[in-house]
């Protein structure tokens, strides 16, 4: 079964190798996470835990009402799935965890840039910049809609949108090292989001450590 746990993003910092090498880290603050109840799969149709995260003054009545028997107030509720079926309600999954080494996979939601155009969106090469031309920066031709496609545009084609705000995963990031005292996580390399995003690391699903 894989180790998991939820955790915010503070910011990335560097930290110097025995050896003098600077390593860039960043560094995930995860509080411990107290298990709830645990999801069954006779009774929900599938397994998992479902985790209450920090703390707030005041929560939302179906909230509250999952937590009342712990005592909790929680920012959040989310599930974690694959964790050892040994952990029950009450139990809490700290940065205890994991150890220097280790090998995880970190997601969370990437920055949001808004509306963009297929140039900032999908890299698109942008057209002439003389007076006569109609296209610098647009769309240009829809292709099927001038080769008997139909008239329409179909699925899937690349254009103007939403850009960033999607769930993505980093996989094998090597910890760095792990402050039980403070609950913090430091993880070479890169993660999805920026500051203050809450993350989800687990066990690398592939178990092998980049070079």
């Amino acid at each position: 079964m894989s180790r998991a746990i939820f955790a915010k993003k503070l910011g990335m910092t560097q930290v110097f190798t025995d050896a003098g090498k600077a390593v860039p880290v960043t560094v995930l603050l995860a509080p411990s996470c107290r298990v709830v109840r645990v999801k069954t799969e006779a009774k929900d149709g599938y397994e998992a835990a479902v985790v209450a995260i920090g703390q707030r003054k005041k929560v939302t009545r179906p909230v509250a009402g999952q937590t009342k028997a712990l005592g909790l107030t929680p920012e959040r509720l989310r599930e974690l799935r694959g964790l050892d079926p040994a952990i029950g309600a009450g139990d809490e999954l700290g940065v205890d965890q994991f150890e220097a080494g280790a090998v995880v996979d970190v997601s969370g939601l990437t920055r949001g840039k808004g509306f963009s155009g297929v140039i900032k969106r999908w890299n698109f090469q942008r057209g002439p910049m003389a007076h006569g031309s109609k296209y610098h920066r647009r769309t240009g031709s829809l292709g099927p809609r001038m080769s008997g496609g139909g008239g329409k545009v179909f699925r899937g084609r690349k254009m103007p949108g939403r850009y960033g705000h999607e769930q993505v995963t980093v996989q094998n990031l090597t910890v760095v090292a792990v402050h039980p005292d403070q609950q913090l996580l430091l993880v070479k390399g890169a993660v999805p989001g920026p500051a203050g995003t809450l993350l989800r690391v687990t066990d690398a699903i592939k178990g092998r450590v980049k070079s």
